[in-house]
Order: C-alpha cells, then structure tokens, then sequence
C-alpha cells in the first residue's frame, strides 16, 4: 500500500503494474496528479534529465517512460529537434497525470485517516470509510511548505513559492514586493518580477541568508554523489557527521542554475541601460538573516534582518511578502497508532535503514524522499527514484525483478 502520490510513489506504482504476484494500491487525498503547479512559470524547467523520468532508470522498455509519452502526445520528433534534454516543469507535471490515468492501483481524492497494525497486516482506514489491509506501507506523502518562525502566526496575506502563480496578480498589486530566500525557486520569481517590473511600478527585493547566490554544482563528478556508491559510504557515516554534511551539501541540490544566475545580471544590466538616470527599484541583499516580522495595520510588513557578517540588524517594510524558504518533512499524522513500531534517530528523524526502511522488521515501512540526512542528495534526486523503488521492490518479492546498479562511480568515497 502506498500513500501518498508524488513522482516516487507514482513511478513505483508504474514499476510494480506488470509484476505477477504483487498487488498494490496507491492512495491520495488530492483530486488528480499535481506537482508544484504553483511554480508552473513560463519556460520553467526541471534540472534533471529526461531519463530522470518514473521508470526509465529501472526499466528503458516500459511503456510509462517519458518518451513513450511524448510519441502517444505527438511531441517526440519536436522533442528531438528541440535538442534539449530538460523537460518542461509543465510538460512533467503532465507526462505524470498520463502515466496515472494508466494505471488501475491509484486512487486520487482518497484521504488516509488511520493506519494500525492487525494480525501481521497494516491496516489503512481512509475517510469514507475503506479499509485496505497488506504486508507493506510505502510512503510517499512528500514534503510540506516551510514557513520561518518569525512568520508562523504573522497574519496577513504573505504568500509561499508554492502558490506563487495561483496569486502572482495579487503580489503584482502591491507597491513592493520582497523574496526571502535563496536557491532555484525564489531565482526564478525574482527574474519574472524584475522582467515586469516596469508595468507594475513595485519595488522588488531579493533577501537571502546565503552568502552569495549559489549556483546548483552539476559538474559531472559531483553528479556522481547521486549514486549507490555515496548511499553506501554517506548510510555508513556516524550520525552526526550525516547531520553536519547535510547542512553543508545544500548547495548540491538547492542551487541556482546558473543559466538563470547569468540572465538574472543580464536583465538588471539591461534594464539599468534603458532606465536612464532612475535606477531601477530593486535591491539584491546577502547574508542577511530573517529575524522578526511584524504584519502592520496598514497592510505591509516589517521585516528584521541580521546581517551575518557585519552583525548588524537592519530592516526593511513591504507591502508584498514572498517566502521562498523550501519545503521540510513531518510525519503524518495517520501513523501515531503504529509509531512504536516506526524508528527514529537520536534527532528525532525517521532512521532510514539503507533498504530505505523506517520500521522494526527492517523490511515493513519504507519510505520514499525525507531521507536526505540518512541518503543524502540522492533522496530528493528525480533521477534516484526509479533506482529506489528497484531497491524496495526486490524487498517486497525478495528477489530482483528490475537490476540493481551495486555501483556506477568511477571515483571511491571511502578510504
């Protein structure tokens, strides 16, 4: 049973559909496939290849590849020509709603109230009243929009990078606008804002605490870390070590294209040269800390800032607030009866065995994404998933259907 339909959850369903002897059923409480729709902007791509797709990784013959899509959509050829390996974020979104509409095991608009531990079985309850039962949970729930604690209970109408182009207009109204944030998504608002900025009139900041706009490393042996090889040797490592490497390696999946780094300086350099004697209304601040934030009762905010490293507190007022600040994990409610049978690390985090594995028995509850302080970069990575739900699948049958890659680096990580 897997709960939760994300790409992950939604590629194993995909891979497990053909496998004799396997039932599964995948359950959602949304109403269809979504995946960041809020972040639909025009030309937004992903930053993965299109062989990062639900299947291809585990199985190139399966007809749920992106490119088995694209020759039933019409596009192959123009994709072809197109030359260009990077899939539209939109263009993703609905390769995932194609590969969904397949397939018998999914129900969408299916909400998971409970999950309990019966006579060897999970049992899953839902809100109108199904009950599933089987040997194995999956989950696959994903992440949840991260909001600061200085913005927790701030009141008013801030907005998260996850509904951006739901209230793009409602941001546009506004006399000025600022980003707090760092990494691709708030990149990518800041260069749409700034290229409309002279139709609006708002002035528009981008606040970040990094110390500089990091660009995404993709150099080809970084891109090796997102392999079995560094899942053995980072699993392996003391936990502790995990957890200061975690924050260290951010810039490894939570940068900046730099494409997008260039044209951002590009934009403001042109839009300098035609402003004449005005500058343009932007501000572009680093190192810069949220610290505080007051909604005030004429309808804008107050926003405190540490700078780092002047150590100085600074602050700037805005009508309009834009939270870039990423997503983080919390485990669903649904598991709190089957939590003692659940493991945890000595930070509180679900203890991701290496098989990807959450539960007692090692082989009961895997799970998918929110192991990036046990798996490293390979947890969030689109082009791991298909090599993970290989791994889980040969768990469940206890033999390897899809081959799994022991090792693909041709650097060593371990002495």
């Amino acid at each position: 049973m897997g709960i939760g339909l994300g790409p992950f959850n939604l590629g194993l369903a995909c891979l497990t559909e053909p496998i004799d002897g396997l039932d599964g059923v995948f359950l959602d409480s949304k109403p269809d496939f979504e995946w960041h729709a809020g972040m639909f902007l025009d030309g937004a791509h992903l930053q993965t290849p299109f062989m990062s797709d639900l299947v291809t990784l585990a199985d190139p013959t399966s007809p749920y590849s992106f490119l088995n899509y694209l020759k039933e959509k019409g596009r192959l050829y123009s994709f072809y020509i197109r030359e260009n390996f990077y899939p539209l974020r939109v263009e993703y979104d609905d390769y995932c709603r194609w590969a969904a509409g397949k397939l018998g095991s999914v129900r969408f608009g299916t909400t998971v109230t409970e999950v309990t531990y019966e006579d060897e079985r999970y049992v899953v309850r839902t809100e109108r009243g199904e009950t599933f039962r089987g040997r194995h949970l999956v989950l696959g729930t994903g992440t949840v929009p991260f909001v600061p604690q200085a913005c927790r209970d701030l009141g008013g109408d801030f907005v998260h990078n996850s509904q951006y182009m739901h209230r793009k207009a409602e941001l546009q109204s506004k006399k000025s606008i600022t980003i707090v944030g760092s990494g691709q998504s708030a990149a990518e608002i800041y260069y749409e804002l700034l290229a409309e900025i002279d139709s609006y009139g708002y002035q528009l900041n981008w606040v970040t605490r990094s110390p500089r706009f990091f660009p995404l490393e993709y150099t080809k042996l970084t891109l090796e870390m997102t392999s079995p090889d560094y899942i053995d040797y980072f699993r392996a490592l003391p936990e502790e070590t995990r957890y200061r490497l975690e924050k260290q390696q951010k810039g490894l999946f939570k940068g900046i294209n730099s494409d997008l780094i260039d044209s951002i300086f590009d934009l403001l350099y042109q839009k300098n040269v035609t402003s004449g004697d005005r500058p343009v209304p932007t501000r572009l601040l680093t190192n810069s800390s949220l610290t505080s934030a007051r909604y005030d009762a004429d309808g804008g905010y107050t926003l405190g800032f540490h700078q780092d490293e002047q150590d100085k507190d600074f602050e700037i007022g805005t009508e309009g607030l834009l939270l870039a600040t990423g997503y983080h994990y919390e485990p669903p409610a649904f598991l709190a009866p089957i939590r003692d049978r659940l493991l945890f690390d000595g930070h509180g985090r679900f203890d991701v065995a290496r098989n990807y594995a959450v539960d007692v028995t090692g082989r009961g509850v895997f799970l998918q994404n929110a192991g990036v302080h046990t798996h490293s970069i390979t947890s969030p990575d689109l082009g791991m998933g298909a090599y993970r739900n290989s791994y889980i699948i040969r768990e469940l049958l206890g033999t390897e259907y899809y081959p799994v890659e022991k090792t693909i680096a041709f650097q060593e990580f371990s002495a």
